[in-house]
């Protein structure tokens, strides 16, 4: 019969230093690749628990409305027509004393804080519970000068449910004790809903190198306290 060594590993050859770096390489550019989903998928978990309907969302002094598309000089469109009526919603209920409309007003055509005061306003409520953020351009913007700028400490952040984890990850990290109001209050265009939902990926990429940098957003001013 014949006689089978068992050799020790260590007198195995090894693979060239080429190959461990190609696999180090390799797992390295998977790594990268993959980071987003990753982190996508971390942050998306992470605050699952602090996103409410509007019934059952806990009370705070403010809620921070975020900006989208206006059409001409007033019409919201449908996603920022049910944001606003979700803060009047919370507003009505008792939840929040004061609301915060934040949004895109670079050029004087085009306002949303002005278009989603005045759509607030003609639903019943009162203008003075209501606080225009003019410099709210991004996410990032909304939620830097929420803290920096009119000093809240504690809101309920109030957008359409996959925006909600972006907005809530920012605010949190810039210093604001947060939970979140889905206002999905009907179905979008698919292509609308599409869209928005696919660069969340990158917009959250950024978000967290925007977290990093930590730099004030183009639009500051004195502070307003809410």
């Amino acid at each position: 019969m014949q006689r089978v060594l068992n050799w020790p590993c260590f007198l195995l050859p090894r693979p060239p230093r080429r190959a461990w770096l190609g696999l180090l390489l390799m797992a390295a550019a998977v790594g990268l690749l993959s980071f987003p989903w990753l982190w996508r998928w971390w942050v998306t978990q992470h605050y699952a628990d602090r996103i409410y309907t509007a019934e059952a969302a806990p009370p705070a002094r403010v809620a921070i409305v975020f900006g989208a598309r206006v059409y001409g000089a007033d019409r919201l469109s449908a996603m920022l027509r049910d944001r606003v009526d979700t803060a009047i919603a919370l507003y009505r209920a008792g939840k929040v004393a004061k609301i915060l409309v934040s949004g895109d007003n670079q050029t004087m055509e085009y306002n949303e804080p002005g278009a989603m005061m005045a759509y607030a306003v003609a639903q019943g409520v009162p203008a003075q519970d209501i606080q225009p953020d003019y410099g709210g351009r991004r996410t990032y913007d909304t939620c830097y000068r929420a803290a920096a700028v009119f000093q809240v400490q504690e809101a309920v952040l109030v957008t359409q449910a996959f925006h909600l984890p972006r907005a809530l990850l920012l605010c949190e990290n810039l210093g604001i004790g947060v939970v979140g109001v889905a206002a999905d209050r009907r179905a979008y265009d698919p292509r609308s809903i599409a869209w928005s939902e696919g660069r969340e990926l990158p917009a959250l990429v950024a978000a967290l190198l925007d977290l990093i940098r930590r730099a004030p957003p183009p639009v500051m001013g004195e502070p307003i306290p809410l």
